[in-house]
């Protein structure tokens, strides 16, 4: 029996965006997300780094750079099999390997060198949780806006590009 796959929809200033999660390669990532997405967390944020020929991210930060209040970090999934491919979405973290909450990124190339690949911290990679089906066009949008630096932060969108709206289609 197949696991049936959750689908987001994803509305932002530039777009809608509908991502396929994959819950049977990544379950605690797709809960994680399905449940910041559920209680209106995503709602309002920006894409906050944008990095052409990269990726971009966001779900964590308030148009005014605010940091929004997280759940505890999960357990990196990257060692799922799945790829840091063009259309990925994967969840941001720090340099600790358990440390994504909120914060993910569609990645806009094949960006190989994210992929899990050992078990240090520089190797272990970048948790892919799904996949966008709709809306790459949003996404290459989103990624060709100017950026500067905002707030100590590199790589913002002169224009804030707000997700006004995630909803998890049932």
């Amino acid at each position: 029996m197949s696991v049936s796959n959750p689908f987001i929809q994803m509305e932002t200033s530039l777009g809608e965006i509908i991502l396929e999660l994959d819950v049977e390669k990544a379950p605690v990532s797709v809960e994680n997300f399905i449940s910041y997405a559920r209680s209106g967390h995503y709602d309002g944020t920006i894409f906050h780094r944008v990095i052409k020929g990269f990726m971009i991210q966001g779900g964590g930060l308030t148009q005014d750079m605010q940091e929004k209040t997280t759940r505890p970090p999960i357990v990196n999934e990257a060692r799922n099999k799945l790829k840091n491919r063009t259309g990925t979405v994967a969840m941001a973290r720090t340099g600790e390997v358990d440390s994504a909450t909120d914060q993910f990124f569609i990645n806009t190339e094949n960006n190989k060198f994210l992929d899990n690949t050992g078990t240090s911290p520089a190797d272990f990679g970048y948790a892919v949780f799904g996949k966008v089906v709709d809306g790459m066009d949003v996404v290459y949008m989103i990624e060709q806006r100017p950026t500067n630096s905002v707030a100590g932060h590199d790589d913002v969108p002169v224009e804030p590009v707000v997700i006004t709206k995630v909803t998890v289609i049932d």
